[in-house]
């Protein structure tokens, strides 16, 4: 029997498509009748082709490293720049500058000047020449400042333990600001007995993959072992900071003070370096770190000093160093008969600090502002107008105000008991035969900064406890002391406009319409555009104006200069908003509105900032206090800066020392970013009626209570409700909620206002005291127990 076969009227059905299923848009946007594209048109590669493309990428990128290698300190490129940071006190400094100074591998030009010593290397066998610095770890602000120019930087280690505590430290503040190529060096390791060296290694080798997982130790006890690592370091592929690959920066050899006619403690600065990064333009800005923002007048092209192949003066029976002297004022000689102006400053191009007009505008503003009358909410008489204290008096005086209320809470008996235990304790763990040490220990000790400190715990273990609670004022009507506040239904969704009541200072900040856009738009031009100039690899003369003789005496007690070119409106003031995590070397409280010291990308300045949470919103609740536990943001007003920046915390202790507290980056510039501070009044129930509660010790005037009437309560245990009615005078109220109250509940109202920083950037930051291994490993001063 045959088998039945289906004719060609058979109904053929869709096949099933399987897998995962497409949406009705993707559907529709494939059937809309699109060309089927040949591969040649949709330049689709064959596989050979991938291939052959992939190959040629890999060439492009070889061929850029090894362009970059061999322009970094050859003839025609920049000295190679390295700074040498000793992370143990043990390491010898100056044997290990006697054997990279080898006059066998090449020629040496000492440059000593103040605390940093350098010297520059010049090899024609090897073709590089180098220009060696160093920093003792210590000077943090030198360290952290020199590393932002350094190509590469040579951490010298101690063969048992590797690094001490201060070289703990700074390894860690360079981690978070960002490390540049590094090399890790051993000194020391063969004065060890033979026997003891290998482990020695092996255990040093366990502690560096801690922070450096990956990395080889060379050695430095010999001449030759100091060849390899010369040869290791020329070798290396560089490791680039965005911050510093965007913008030119110099790193000063020399500076020159030519005082003005007018007044000798301003003039001109004459700073002589090699250009690095970009190109560098005599009309754009100039910022000298931890000095402010200057502009240029001239850029000269002098003979380079050290050139790679030079004319070397030398006798058979001279001492060294006489030639070198001999070979740097040859140098000097023809650079001052060869000197060339590269380019002038056009006034119509140049960019300025900040025109005239803004400061006319900002002025005019501010008085204008002084003469009217303050904003006050409708009904308020003009006697309770002059209750209203200025922006930062209010909330300065507002949070004193709080945490003088806040200490009702703390028993003074329990606070007597414990004190005694933490005394009995000290003294139990410190035992001392006479009573001379004791006496040692309390001059060491500054009360007044004792108490300073116990009140910040204090407000901190508060904060913790009692979240933006509050006592209410008796002396002064609520609706008078928070008038500034509202209520508001939802934090989240309610609207707040971010141009309503702004302060004083948003007259003087510059604000974009797209921060985004605009960055992406100097960046490309940065890529694409060429820019007339000084070009990478020069030695020139940068004439920079109206500079204070302070500059000049701050390099000559051997402190760096370095300066950094500016992006356009990098001078201009604005509201820089930074995401911070607390360092977890700190554990002293910070408060918000603190003065701090910041490191942010290629600035050091000063300024107070405030906390606030990192949400995704647009409002963020205002914290008290810098948090261990999560990442918060820092709002500060600060000059714009193009992010990526790397930012460091820095807190100065009463003793002078520089703390770090906290690492992040730079989020964003935006002054409609909204911090808002919420305070909250409590009150307690006295009658519970099922919904119905009468509540007291929230308000104590029958007219406080209508005033926040409209206003939502809470309570601690989630019921919600409102207010119905007053009770009597003393600000008794009439309370519905959503369920039955417990009498052990506590009723609260949420208040809301918007927080601005403080306007007190100061880019002049002051030197710490020196650091000492006992202050940064013990958190009280040392006491001699002998």
């Amino acid at each position: 029997m045959a088998a039945h076969r289906s004719g060609p009227l058979k109904q053929q059905n869709k096949a099933h498509k399987g897998g995962r299923h497409r949406g009705r848009g993707s559907a529709q946007r494939d059937g809309k009748g699109l060309k089927i594209l040949s591969k040649k048109v949709r330049k689709e590669l064959s596989k050979v082709d991938q291939r052959h493309r992939a190959s040629q990428l890999r060439k492009q990128k070889k061929e850029a490293v090894l362009a970059e290698k061999r322009q970094l300190g050859s003839k025609d490129g920049p000295p190679h720049q390295v700074l040498v940071v000793p992370l143990h006190d043990k390491i010898s400094l100056p044997e290990a500058f006697r054997l990279l100074q080898d006059t066998d591998t090449g020629t040496v030009h000492l440059n000593e000047c103040g605390s940093t010593h350098s010297f520059m290397l010049l090899c024609p066998r090897l073709k590089h020449r180098w220009f060696f610095t160093s920093a003792r770890p210590g000077d943090l602000h030198t360290v952290l400042d020199m590393a932002k120019v350094a190509d590469t930087i040579l951490f010298l280690l101690d063969p048992l333990e590797g690094w001490d505590s201060i070289g703990d430290y700074c390894l860690s503040c360079l981690f978070a600001q960002g490390l540049p190529t590094y090399t890790l060096a051993v000194q020391g390791i063969s004065g060890l007995p033979p026997r003891k060296q290998i482990d020695a290694r092996k255990k040093l080798s366990k502690t560096v993959e801690k922070r450096f997982p990956s990395d080889k130790l060379l050695l430095l006890d010999t001449q030759q072992e100091a060849e390899m690592l010369l040869r290791q370091l020329a070798n290396q592929k560089q490791r680039h900071l965005a911050f510093r690959d965007r913008r030119a920066y110099l790193f000063a050899h020399a500076a020159d003070f030519v005082p003005s006619e007018e007044n000798n403690l301003v003039g001109t600065l004459k700073i002589s370096g090699y250009v690095r990064g970009q190109t560098l333009n005599v009309n754009s800005l100039l910022h000298i770190i931890g000095q402010g923002d200057f502009q240029m007048k001239q850029i000269d092209a002098p003979m380079d000093p050290f050139p790679l192949n030079f004319r070397m003066i030398k006798s058979q029976k001279e001492d060294p160093g006489v030639t070198m002297e001999i070979c740097a004022m040859d140098a000097v000689a023809d650079m001052e008969e060869d000197l060339k102006v590269v380019m002038k400053a056009d006034p119509d191009k140049q960019e300025s600090l900040q025109t005239e007009e803004e400061l006319s505008e900002a002025n005019d503003f501010l008085k204008e502002s002084s003469k009217v009358v303050k904003k006050v909410p409708k009904g308020t008489s003009s006697y309770q107008a002059e209750w209203i204290l200025d922006e930062d008096g209010e909330s300065d005086g507002e949070d004193e105000y709080d945490d003088m209320q806040r200490e009702d809470f703390i028993e003074e008996e329990s606070q007597d008991e414990g004190s005694e235990k933490e005394e009995e304790e000290e003294y139990e763990t410190m035992t001392m035969g006479e009573s001379v040490h004791d006496d040692l220990y309390d001059e060491n000790v500054d009360d007044e900064a004792e108490e300073k400190m116990l009140e910040k715990y204090k407000q901190e273990r508060l904060q913790e406890m009692f979240p933006d609670e509050i006592d209410t004022p008796r002396d002064v009507a609520a609706r008078i002391r928070f008038q500034k506040y509202r209520g508001l239904k939802s934090f989240r969704t309610s609207p707040w406009d971010p141009k309503e009541n702004l302060p004083q200072d948003y007259a003087r900040i510059f604000q974009f319409q797209n921060f985004t856009n605009t960055r992406k738009r100097i960046f490309k031009e940065i890529e694409e555009k060429e820019v007339e100039g000084a070009e990478v690899g020069w030695y020139v003369t940068l004439h920079v104006s109206e500079v204070p003789l302070s500059v000049v005496e701050y390099f000559k007690r051997g402190a760096p200069l370095i300066a950094f070119s500016l992006l356009p409106h990098e001078q201009k003031m604005s509201v820089l908003n930074m995401v911070v995590s607390r360092h977890p070397g700190n554990i002293e409280p910070v408060k918000a509105k603190e003065d701090l010291i910041f490191h942010c990308g290629f600035r050091r300045f000063r300024a107070s900032p405030l906390f606030s949470q990192h949400t995704a919103a647009d409002k963020h609740k205002f914290q008290r206090f810098l948090t261990a536990d999560v990442a918060l943001v820092v709002t500060i007003y600060g000059p714009i800066t193009f992010p990526p920046a790397s930012v460091l915390l820095f807190k100065q202790n009463s003793n002078g020392m520089h703390s770090l507290i906290a690492t992040g980056y730079l989020l964003s510039v935006d002054p409609d970013r909204m911090v808002i501070k919420r305070i909250v009044l409590s009150g307690h129930p006295f009658k519970i009626f099922t919904k119905m509660a009468v509540v007291r010790y929230m308000f104590f005037s029958r007219e406080d209570v209508l005033w926040f009437k409209p206003v939502e309560l809470r309570t601690k245990w989630g019921r919600r409700g409102h207010i119905k009615e007053p009770l009597g005078t003393h600000g008794h109220m009439k309370c519905s909620f959503d369920g039955k109250l417990k009498s052990q509940d506590t009723v609260l109202m949420n208040l809301y206002k918007r927080v601005f920083p403080k306007w007190t950037y100061d880019p002049y930051v002051p030197d710490p005291v020196p650091w000492m291994k006992s202050e940064i490993s013990l958190a009280v001063p040392e006491v001699d127990m002998e």
